[in-house]
């Protein structure tokens, strides 16, 4: 078996999309609750890569809008396992924002999600062998 931290590198999990209009909100931005979703969704399957196991999200803990998302840029989602419990874990999700026709690139929001491993009865299970 791997080693955990062998694990956390091989389950990070990058995730590349385009904000086009109908992910932004009325100052053509990303709404938040879209990048939220996206962060959830980045974070599950960095959690599902690291433990091979059915994973819930239990929490989010202080999500940080640093930077506006305009319309019309590229964003990459950074997912990686922070810290590893006995049934759950904590992913770290950082989204880059690029400009489409530069070389720009700045870190724009930072989350931290928690999840936990369960079996089929959704009780917490060791979140890895």
């Amino acid at each position: 078996m791997k080693l955990t931290d062998d694990l956390i590198k091989a389950s990070e999990t990058r995730i590349f999309k385009a904000i086009f209009p109908n992910t932004t909100n009325h100052y053509n931005t990303l709404f938040g609750g879209t990048a939220l979703h996206m962060m959830d969704e980045a974070s599950f399957i960095c959690a599902t890569r690291f433990s091979r196991k059915k994973v819930v999200t239990i929490s989010t803990d202080k999500i940080d809008f640093t930077k506006p998302i305009p319309e019309g840029t590229i964003v990459e989602l950074v997912a990686t396992v922070n810290k590893v419990g006995r049934t759950s874990c904590v992913v770290k999700v950082d989204i880059f924002m690029e400009k489409m026709y530069d070389q720009s690139r700045e870190l724009s929001v930072t989350g931290f999600f928690t999840f936990v491993a369960v079996n089929e009865d959704m009780k917490p299970i060791p979140i890895q062998d």
